[in-house]
């Protein structure tokens, strides 16, 4: 059985602001082995997953990308839309179909420096994911690059 991520929109934000954010919502969808996004591509837009499982990836020079992440219903696919230069830091694949909510980035930034008490919550939420995020590909990445210990 696997626990909830305390990360999830549901957890994190208010109902208020939880119903501000998802009344600009546009319902999409995406197949199976769908590439969302591409590390180093514009981040304009940013999704909360409805259904499905989508994988964040990091590519590794000569070699597949390496999954750092599966996110579930409720979760944040992409949070560089928050960030200038607004560029992805991750990829991201539909392993799954996936059903989400897609937001356009301007339109939330904008919501955002209008209302600073909706504006901080939406960071703090996002501020959350990333910091997630960086502690698990650091542990995935030294998975994989540490090097081995034997017993001796």
């Amino acid at each position: 059985m696997s626990t909830p991520s305390p990360i999830r929109i549901a957890a994190v934000l208010s109902t208020e602001h939880r119903g501000r954010l998802m009344s600009h919502a546009r319902e999409v969808n995406f197949p199976e082995n769908a590439r969302i996004f591409d590390e180093g591509t514009r981040s304009e837009s940013f999704w909360i997953v409805r259904s499905g499982t989508v994988t964040l990836e990091i590519p590794v020079p000569g070699r597949r990308p390496t999954p750092i992440e599966s996110l579930g219903p409720g979760e944040l696919v992409g949070w560089s839309w928050l960030f200038p230069p607004y560029v992805w830091q991750l990829g991201a694949q539909a392993m799954t179909p996936v059903r989400a909510y897609e937001f356009d980035a301007t339109t939330v930034r904008m919501l955002m420096d209008a209302d600073p008490a909706f504006g901080s919550a939406v960071g703090h939420w996002v501020g959350r994911v990333l910091a997630l995020r960086l502690h698990q590909t650091r542990t995935r990445l030294l998975d994989l690059y540490a090097p081995r210990l034997t017993a001796g």
